[in-house]
């Protein structure tokens, strides 16, 4: 019951470590996931900013620090490497056409519709693509979009819930409305796969992630037809997180009233660790004076409250005066920092009792 596969991939334990930027998820955490036998993924989000010295251009310094993390997480990894894209990033084909070529075993995209994700593969391309939603609805549109346009089933697709840390695929009334709950919307969905999966006579795995902390709601998931579920949140209080100590240390010190809901200068609700900076924020404190990246293309810096790249840049490094956390609901949970395979055991070990 714990295996499962994304087209010829095979996985052994049915975790996928979601992608978290900026900095937060990169060929330490991936490769340490990947060789428990679960699905490691590296954030691309800002990674330009932690290759700065090797180009002064943003997008550059992203493109040889994607290529960078990719090859250092396969030498370190037996497994399978994902990348986590978001569709929002404005140079998302970029980061798209570098993950391919640098053979990533898979994309996944969110954070808007991949409508054309399928377009940028090559005959001889081997990375499978994931789209992330958070709604049957969006799922069927993208379904139906690649297949009509690319003759593309997609190969897995990601349900995230409410639940999830960052940004969030809900209005902000959605959030806490049960009717908009993972646990609500992951059978319709399966429903609607089941469906496209008789009609394409192919396997398409549901990977359900938001808010899941333990085992037992492992199980209670897969048990309602994911094959796998998205965990991010219990990774960062792993020794081989690619964060700083500080970083880890603001989940272990939360308390459940530390976490909340924030505008995100991307355009959507966004679920974070309270801070210093955040309270800035809030006062209207933390008004850009220009724009060094234009990392997101919705981001009107003149309207933005502040640069989002900089302040999650400067929480990786444990800087919270100009900077805050990105984190899942269960974030408080956390109690001491372990390492990827004790955590994974953690999981396995309870999922069965």
């Amino acid at each position: 019951m714990n295996n499962f596969s994304i087209g010829n991939l095979n996985l052994s334990v049915p975790i996928v470590q979601g992608g978290m930027g900026v900095g937060i998820s990169l060929s330490g955490l991936a490769a340490a996931v990947a060789n428990e036998g679960g699905v490691g993924v590296i954030s691309c989000a800002g990674i330009g900013l932690l290759y700065k010295e090797k180009s002064k251009d943003y997008f550059e310094a992203s493109i040889f620090g994607l290529k960078e993390e990719i090859r250092k997480a396969k030498e370190k990894a037996k497994g399978v490497i994902g990348v986590n894209i978001m569709v929002a990033l404005t140079d998302f084909s970029d980061m798209v056409k570098t993950a391919i070529a640098a053979k990533a075993d898979i994309i996944f995209a969110g954070a808007g519709l991949p409508m054309d994700l399928p377009s940028f593969l090559k005959k001889d391309s081997t990375t499978k693509l994931v789209p992330i939603v958070s709604s049957v609805r969006a799922a069927m549109i993208i379904c139906e979009k690649w297949i009509k346009n690319y003759n593309y089933v997609p190969d897995a697709i990601v349900l995230e819930g409410p639940k999830a840390g960052g940004h969030l695929g809900f209005k902000s009334e959605q959030i806490t409305d049960e009717h908009f709950s993972l646990e609500e919307i992951l059978p319709d969905l399966v429903s609607h796969i089941r469906t496209l999966e008789e009609t394409h006579n192919r396997k398409i795995p549901i990977i359900a992630g938001g808010g899941i902390y333990d085992g037992k709601e492992m199980k209670k998931i897969l048990d309602m037809g994911a094959s796998a579920v998205q965990i991010g949140t219990l990774f960062v209080t792993t020794e081989e997180c690619d964060a700083s100590l500080e970083f880890k240390n603001s989940y272990i010190k939360a308390q459940e009233k530390d976490i909340e809901i924030i505008r995100s200068p991307v355009g959507l609700p966004g679920r974070a660790i309270g801070s210093r900076f955040l309270d800035r924020v809030k006062n209207g404190l933390e008004k850009p004076a220009k724009c060094n990246f234009h990392c997101i293309k919705t981001c009107d810096y003149t309207k933005s409250p502040y640069c989002i790249i900089i302040a999650l840049y400067n929480a990786f490094r444990g800087n919270f005066n100009r900077g805050y956390a990105f984190c899942g609901s269960n974030a408080y949970k956390a109690e001491k920092i372990m390492t990827v395979k004790e955590t994974i055991k953690l999981l396995m070990d309870d999922m069965k009792k």
